[in-house]
């Protein structure tokens, strides 16, 4: 939907913090979700790259979707898989891949443990 975004440096500062929000909303994803959690996260995956505001970046990321489709079934499958496509978006950019095995024990979003859960 969005046009090519030709300063490098905004494309950069969006990637970053796009990134961040991406793997938060992954460790912050359910154990068990639900049908409707799972369904919720795929279709936000979807439309993440649909009106990503980068246009080059969402063509590039829907192909590595149509190859990699997201996988929602759990906290850990969400977060490996979004670790694997952001080594696939490395990869292409020439920048270093990170161990996604390590994933659970690297990326820490900050949240704290909610101590309630008011839902």
């Amino acid at each position: 939907i969005a046009p090519k975004l030709g300063n490098e440096t905004a494309k950069a500062e969006l990637g970053r913090a796009s990134w961040k929000l991406f793997h938060t909303i992954m460790a912050r994803f359910p154990d068990k979700p639900s049908a409707d959690e799972s369904a919720a996260l795929r279709d936000y995956v979807y439309l993440f790259q649909r009106l990503y505001p980068c246009g080059e970046c969402a063509e590039h990321f829907g192909k590595i979707l149509g190859e990699f489709p997201p996988q929602t079934s759990s906290r850990s499958s969400a977060a490996v898989w979004a670790c694997h496509v952001h080594n696939e978006v490395n990869k292409s950019l020439k920048k270093e891949i990170f161990d996604c095995a390590n994933i659970g024990d690297f990326y820490d979003c900050g949240c704290a443990d909610d101590e309630h859960d008011d839902k």
